[in-house]
């Protein structure tokens, strides 16, 4: 993401010049840096001409109140006020404020809803669909080695489009995540800057040399600086849209006959949870999915609960419930 001008954006200096720290220096996506973008933008709005380094901690309360009266869920009002307290955590000291007052400031709290994944046979049926294995054009393959990578190594879409060949450092582009095979890792910059390595599968490692041996058939003149290096490239030879991977794997999952489509994050989320079930390690699910919090590890505890539970009541001879 470019940080837009001010009149582009409608952002003063110091709020824009914050976004492009983020970008620089603490890597974040374009999708997060577009968000932060239109809360503070909302925030410029609500302050309705008032001076940002004038604001204090009633105004970042009734702000949030204001929102929250016009239906404004949980969730986007915890959202806008990290926007807020990371822009003033940064600015405050730079300005001269005395604090931030978006820091003791609470949202509205939201259920946290338990992540969808998918079963271990629904996974096995989407990834062994007939409808895909009996394809073998460059397309399908590579679309095969994609999904098992996601499913492998519980990869965020981001992370998977940004992934190289190998480690590259050139004057044109400087990988950001890579695959080694010999070592079956794949190494990651997640949120935040956070880097990781997490282990890839025996089937992802032969789908991905499956789809390495006929790669070159969609290389192009297209195929320059940084898409060279891409491990999935699209059919015009330019590394592969994160939009691309989403209808591919929904026209997947249509074709596997999955009873709802199925999105990227899912593949993430049954690789969590079924890693869970059979190593009931939290610890090491936590840092393959590089969470920064282990409580966002912990909902796949209930997931794997509920497996539990439903193990328990078709198999107890007690467990039976009266209708």
């Amino acid at each position: 993401m470019t940080v837009p001008s001010p009149d582009e954006s409608g952002l003063p200096d110091a709020a824009r010049q914050w976004l492009g720290h983020l970008e620089r220096n603490r890597r974040y996506s374009m999708h997060t840096l577009s968000a932060y973008q239109r809360d503070l933008q909302q925030l410029i709005r609500l302050a309705d001409g008032k001076p940002l380094e004038q604001l204090v901690n009633g105004n970042i309360r009734h702000f949030l109140a204001r929102l929250h009266g016009q239906g404004h869920g949980p969730r986007s009002l915890a959202r806008m006020l990290a926007a807020w307290r990371g822009f003033y955590k940064w600015w405050a000291p730079l300005s001269g404020m005395t604090a931030n007052p978006a820091a003791d400031v609470r949202a509205p709290k939201a259920s946290r809803a338990l992540p969808k994944a998918l079963s271990v046979d629904q996974t096995k049926a989407l990834l062994d669909a007939p409808a895909m294995l009996a394809q073998n054009d460059p397309v399908s393959i590579r679309d095969r080695a994609i999904f098992e990578l996601f499913y492998s190594s519980g990869l965020r879409l981001s992370e998977l489009v940004s992934v190289d060949i190998e480690y590259t450092k050139t004057k044109e582009h400087t990988s950001l995540s890579w695959i080694t095979l010999p070592d079956h890792e794949v190494h990651v910059l997640g949120k935040g800057g956070k880097r990781r390595s997490v282990p890839i599968g025996a089937q992802a490692i032969a789908a991905i040399n499956q789809w390495l041996a006929v790669r070159s058939q969609l290389v192009s003149a297209h195929t320059l600086g940084a898409d060279q290096s891409a491990l999935f490239i699209g059919t015009r030879g330019r590394r592969i849209s994160p939009r691309v991977i989403q209808l591919q794997l929904n026209k997947l999952s249509t074709l596997a006959g999955m009873p709802t489509s199925v999105h990227p994050h899912v593949l993430r989320h049954s690789f969590a949870s079924h890693v869970l079930q059979s190593a009931q390690d939290l610890r090491a699910v936590q840092e393959m999915l590089g969470h920064a919090n282990i409580s966002t590890t912990q909902l796949y505890t209930k997931l794997d609960f509920q497996h539990l539970a439903k193990a328990y009541d078709s198999a107890h001879p007690r467990a039976g419930r009266k209708s």
